[in-house]
């Protein structure tokens, strides 16, 4: 490709990062010295050069970890590295949150601000920290810092909640939860003179998870009674006996055991696992793909990270039995970029399972290649969605796709693949040793299994919870200690963001996929979170619509224009100063959003309204 590049040069630290990356540079024609004996007489690049695109992310990564952010230098040599056209480079840039096109300090603390951090104090402490480090988004006195508002950095169990980056050589992240303002400031101070520990100790079992070491459990078993760590613990705690019996049964008998089980797709969808892997192994056109969807990015949601940070082999194994099952030689782990202790135990657990045998060629020594790599998001809840996912890894801004066809038909890189997220792919040893049909016997006959909700908000002891499929709202709020704050329930966001909020008279509903149903709402991502009578429903439903329309990606009208007015409207009505009367104001929402359901080509446009039209059904927040 002829890339036409602006003057801007990249700086060598810049040339750094990215060469680390890549490898250095081949010829004169992407970035390297030129040579004229060659570089004239040969050709470089084409189809070789522009299959790499799919390492663009990783690439932005790498800038923005070693300068802090990415300058018009930096991006032209990307391009010229990878052989994008600039223009394409800057718009997967300015695509995500994380990525500063900007100069900003290297040292940067994104504190948040959502629904739950909200509801734990965050904007006192925000306050707090405007008035001792300056407005947000403005660099620090000494220009060696700044602070930013964030989206949830799904910390929820610990809220409020901030992260903590230092660029440099040696990059540096660490999260703060639960935060305050003097800490974060002290964090801050440390980072900028070089003092921030590279070890993250984020994972507080007895915080993250209220139920660690009880007999019951049998997703969360090995969670603060086993070192994630240790791939050795990890087999001697029943760790890849899952992976042997997969072996035995093979493909379409563990095709049949997951069909047998009835395990729903734990993110949201609640499609049949077994069916989508049913579909993919059917597809005789080679390559395969299988994808973990880790980007848990609903606001009040944590299970993912949880189970990310405390039981990583888990996960890798369910992937793996998952590749065996649907003929699949190459895994992708798509991890959210707020999560960096996650990331650093997958990292680990990856290189301990080649090193053992359990990735890479000839698994096991059964004749079986499959391999995991990880890519990291960047601050783009759109990239939840599974065909934004495969554009964010194949190196393109993260947008969803129409469908059909079907990431079965084509998904990644237009091949054959199956999604799933993190808590449906731990469910699969467990129905691999079990068998399906013990394991469909565990819930109700339309929600099997085990399922892992997430406690946060208004609860006395907020976490991660297993529980069978079948207990009632009020028995899950009971288990994690019932209502905090002060006592008094006034409402509970139930299925995150894009879920629904239930009243207390519903506490009686059953947390099953037809229970939630029955009432008008959702499981979602297994968000519960109460929230008591001293909350503002209001500022919470303002921050939810200005989340999705922060989240959009812009690319459908319904949902680009929608979540816009649909904001502007609720402003008017906590204003007080509605367009025409309230009624009428209310009955355009209403419209609004069933555009947004009818109209929008992807589960965001779909559900933005959910959480704002159930409060409006069922409180008079506005008469």
């Amino acid at each position: 490709m002829d890339l036409h590049l602006t003057a801007a040069q990249p700086t060598a630290e810049e040339r750094a990062a990215v060469d680390a990356e890549l490898g250095p540079p081949e010829s004169g024609w992407d970035g390297g010295a030129r040579q004229i004996a060659t570089d004239g007489r040969a050709a470089f690049g084409g189809h070789e050069s522009r299959s790499r695109r799919h390492l663009l992310l990783p690439v932005l990564h790498a800038i923005q970890e070693r300068i802090g952010w990415i300058s018009p230098g930096a991006l032209n040599y990307a391009s010229l590295r990878l052989d994008v056209a600039p223009a394409e480079t800057h718009g997967v840039a300015s695509f995500y949150a994380m990525f500063s096109l900007s100069p900003r300090p290297p040292v940067v603390a994104h504190v948040c601000d959502d629904i739950v951090c909200m509801a734990r104090g965050a904007a006192s402490m925000c306050s707090e920290l405007e008035r001792n480090l300056g407005p947000t988004g403005k660099p620090c006195a000494d220009g060696r810092a700044v602070w930013l508002r964030s989206p949830c950095l799904g910390l929820c169990e610990r809220a409020p909640a901030a992260l903590i980056t230092a660029a440099g050589e040696n990059p540096r992240e660490r999260v703060l939860a639960p935060a305050a303002a003097g800490a974060i400031e002290a964090l801050v101070d440390d980072a900028v003179a070089g003092r921030l520990p590279a070890e993250i100790d984020v994972l507080s079992t007895e915080r993250s998870l209220p139920q660690a070491g009880q007999p019951q459990l049998h997703l969360l078993h090995r969670i603060g009674d086993v070192d994630a760590t240790s791939l050795e613990e990890y087999q001697l705690t029943g760790g890849y006996q899952a992976l042997r019996r997969a072996f035995d049964l093979g493909p379409e008998g563990v095709i049949r055991e997951v069909i047998e089980s009835r395990l729903l797709g734990r993110g949201g969808a609640a499609f049949p696992t077994g069916k989508k892997w049913e579909a993919l192994l059917l597809n005789k056109r080679p390559p395969h793909y299988v994808i973990c969807n880790a980007d848990e990015s609903e606001p009040g949601t944590f299970k993912d990270r949880v189970v990310m940070e405390g039981d990583p082999f888990a996960l890798l194994e369910g992937m793996t039995i998952a590749g065996l099952a649907t003929g699949a030689e190459q895994g992708y782990i798509y991890i959210r970029g707020e999560y960096p202790f996650a990331t650093e135990r997958l990292r680990h657990a990856i290189r301990a399972a080649r090193a053992g045998g359990f990735l890479g060629r000839d698994v096991l020594a059964r004749g079986f290649d499959f391999d995991i790599e990880l890519r990291r998001g960047a601050g783009a809840y759109i990239c939840g969605e599974e065909t934004a996912l495969f554009n964010s890894i194949e190196g393109y801004r993260g947008e969803p796709r129409n469908k059909p066809p079907f990431p079965t038909q084509a998904g990644l890189f237009r091949q054959p693949t199956v999604v799933n997220n993190v808590e449906t792919l731990v469910n699969i040893p467990e129905i691999i040793l079990r068998g399906g049909a013990a394991y469909a016997s565990i819930g109700t006959e339309r929600s099997a299994g085990y399922r892992l909700f997430c406690l946060c908000g208004h609860v006395a002891r907020p976490g991660v919870y297993e529980v069978p499929f079948g207990p009632t709202l009020r028995q899950m709020i009971d288990l994690a200690g019932g209502v905090a704050g002060n006592g008094r329930l006034q409402a509970i966001l139930l299925g995150g963001a894009a879920g629904a909020f239930v009243a207390p008279k519903e506490l009686d509903t059953p947390l099953t996929f037809e229970g939630t149903r029955a009432i008008g709402a959702t499981l979602g991502s297994g968000v519960i979170m109460p929230l008591d009578d001293s909350v503002d429903l209001k500022p919470i439903l303002l921050r939810i619509v200005a989340f999705f329309r922060d989240e959009s990606c812009g690319q459908c009208v319904p949902c680009r224009i929608g979540a816009v007015r649909q904001e502007e409207a609720l402003h008017r009505l906590i204003a007080g100063r509605p367009l025409g009367s309230i009624e009428k104001e209310i009955g355009a929402l209403r419209e609004m959003g069933q555009a947004m359901r009818d109209a929008s080509i992807c589960g965001l446009g779909q559900t933005a309204s959910s959480a704002l039209e159930s409060a409006l059904n069922r409180w008079s927040l506005f008469s």
